[in-house]
């Protein structure tokens, strides 16, 4: 199984590991070669430097024989795009998108790719949290 990790932060340079423990091909996608540091000095992926949305580097990547594509790049924008282009354009099968702000995951749910969003995700617990909460009297 072939993935690729678009933006090796925090979020997708660990995803990128655990997947690769796995038993996943890696290929992992990101502007800076800080992110290849987060990966670690022994990574035995792949690293492409350069930015997600440019679809030379994702054919660099292999996303032509990608099973699963993950975007975790800072930018809601960024990811949106990448996910569509990895969905529509390449047929991924598999493909992912971390959006921070509640009211675009919430548009982009049911477009083709799923949606992970922190904050939204954050807010459902958060109140939770709180509606379990007993008030004093």
């Amino acid at each position: 199984m072939k993935a690729i990790v678009v933006g090796c932060g925090r979020v997708g340079s660990a995803l990128a590991k655990v997947l690769h423990a796995s038993g996943w091909e890696v290929a992992a996608v990101d502007e800076s070669e800080e992110a290849l540091r987060r990966l670690g000095e022994r990574w035995p992926g792949e690293f492409h430097l350069g930015h997600g949305m440019d679809t030379a580097m994702l054919e660099a990547a292999g996303i032509q024989d990608a099973d699963a594509v993950v975007v975790a790049t800072d930018g809601d924008n960024t990811n949106i795009v990448v996910a569509q282009v990895a969905k529509l354009r390449y047929e991924v099968p598999s493909v992912a998108a971390r959006i921070h702000d509640p009211a675009r995951a919430k548009f982009y749910a049911n477009r083709g790719f799923d949606i992970v969003s922190p904050t939204s995700a954050a807010i459902d617990q958060l109140t939770e949290w709180v509606s379990g909460i007993e008030v004093r009297a």
